[in-house]
């Protein structure tokens, strides 16, 4: 018969997991890819290397399991804000507005989530996330054209270029000096024009 464990067993250990990404994620603000190895992550969570790797086969699996922490939390923002009553212009510029704002409160998270240099597989999960990101802009963008407040326009495209613009913008200034808060006015305005508002 297989070993089944108990469920009092499971809650410790899902407690345990939850403890090393909470630490992970901590590293990762602080500290960047480059600050996130397992014992640093270990030392953070109070638990010994070894558990670590219990949970965790690799740095690459760590890194990845931190990243889908990390901006899950972001791209959960961004779709709510955009997904609140009000004007295809209302809903982008807090859509906008939260993933700049996010980013400024942390610029080291920002950039690690954004552009830091990483394991490829944490880099196919950021391009997944992008099209998330991508994907509420596209459902603003698609309200815009059907309710006519935005000229008809492949939203998807649209949705996708915004995205790398916005990032764009806060990704070279955050890996050496923070962006002005002063800029997300700036920014929104340019993502209204470029839908054509």
């Amino acid at each position: 018969m297989p070993y089944r464990r108990s469920a009092a067993v499971q809650a410790r250990l899902d407690a345990q997991e939850e403890t090393i990404l909470r630490a992970g994620v901590s590293l990762l603000a602080e500290r960047g890819y480059a600050g996130l190895s397992i014992n640093a992550v270990a030392t953070e969570a109070g638990v010994a290397t070894g558990t670590v790797y219990k949970h965790f086969a690799s740095k690459a699996d760590l890194a990845a399991a931190v990243f889908r922490r990390a901006v899950g939390h972001e791209v959960d923002a961004v779709v709510r804000a955009s997904s609140r009553a009000g004007s295809t212009v209302e809903r982008l510029t807090a859509g906008v507005e939260t993933f700049a704002m996010r980013a400024l409160k942390n610029p080291r998270l920002a950039y690690a989530l954004l552009a830091e240099p990483v394991d490829p597989a944490v880099d196919e999960q950021r391009l997944a996330y992008r099209r998330t990101f991508a994907s509420a802009f596209e459902t603003v963008i698609r309200d815009g054209v059907a309710d006519g407040s935005i000229p008809p326009q492949n939203a998807a495209l649209s949705a996708s270029a915004l995205v790398g613009a916005v990032g764009e913008v806060l990704i070279g200034p955050l890996a050496d000096n923070p962006v002005p808060e002063a800029v997300i006015p700036e920014l929104i305005a340019f993502s209204v024009r470029a839908l054509g508002v």
